[in-house]
């Protein structure tokens, strides 16, 4: 069953790239105490997820940060260092990235995407949420393959 509004988010830990290389951070540090949008591409630097997805939420991250938001953060089936190499091709250094590699948090998410028909694997289907001291207080999920519900301008709506 799919995580919904008035869950909270499960304790997982993700991968961000620091200094040395690729480290954990737990859902913990990414949500205690913060109001935090999260939303998730099936795959860096494909095209929906490169030229629709990330680029909405790097032209509105002001109006997001400035309507009482703490952080942004994106989340992808790919391993830290695919994550940090978009995260640079995408200028979305106002957005924190997480990498996911093995599904294991999408899946406690129950939001994975088996997208093996395309040969790329478990993938995390394509979401925002926005979540108050790791609660949510609201998600929505693009399952037709469109970026509408998920987008930077939905996200705003509900702020």
């Amino acid at each position: 069953m799919a995580i919904s509004k008035g869950d909270r988010i499960p304790d997982g830990k993700l991968k961000v790239m620091g200094e040395k290389g690729p480290e954990d951070i737990s859902t913990d540090e990414i949500f205690k105490g913060r109001k935090v949008v999260l939303f998730a591409v099936p795959g860096a630097f494909t095209p929906g997820c490169s030229q629709a997805h990330m680029p909405g939420f790097v032209a509105h991250a002001d109006k997001i940060l400035n309507a009482g938001v703490d952080r942004i953060a994106c989340l992808a089936v790919n391993d830290a260092f695919v994550m940090d190499a978009w995260q640079k091709d995408q200028n979305a250094e106002h957005i924190m990235v997480l990498a996911d590699g093995n599904a294991e948090f999408v899946k406690k998410l129950g939001l994975e995407l088996d997208a093996s028909a395309m040969g790329m694997g478990m993938r995390s289907k394509r979401f925002a949420l926005i979540a108050d001291d790791g609660v949510v207080e609201w998600i929505d999920v693009d399952e037709s393959g469109g970026v509408d519900r998920s987008s930077a301008e939905a996200v705003l709506r509900h702020l």
